[in-house]
């Protein structure tokens, strides 16, 4: 029985952990959905504006985002501009996501 608590254990840890590295304005925000929402409506975008790499808004030199509070506002822009429609608690799961893989700005 107890081997079979471990793996929950951890991976309740990892979640716990992974909110707390969080900043504060996005720190209720679910990664796991957030990289949902990200896959479903963000990744056709960016590829369309960096020849296919998605990712290169995230990792360019001159990325445009430097801290947690643009991080947010660039979603909620990205929200209103796609018309996705998502609710407070949607934008910070995909600033969450965001953060956890490319920005990693501390609380």
């Amino acid at each position: 029985m107890r081997r079979s608590l471990l793996p929950l254990i951890i991976a309740l840890a990892a979640s716990t952990a992974s909110a707390q590295s969080q900043p504060k304005m996005f720190a209720s925000g679910d990664p796991a959905a957030g990289k949902a929402l990200s896959d479903k409506d963000c990744v056709a975008c960016h590829a369309r504006k960096f020849d296919g790499n998605a990712t290169r808004i995230y990792t360019r030199v001159d990325r445009k985002v430097k801290t947690p509070e643009q991080l947010l506002a660039q979603v909620q822009y990205c929200n209103t501009e796609l018309a996705t429609h998502y609710f407070p608690e949607e934008e910070e799961h995909v600033a969450a996501y965001l953060n956890l893989n490319y920005y990693r700005f501390q609380p």
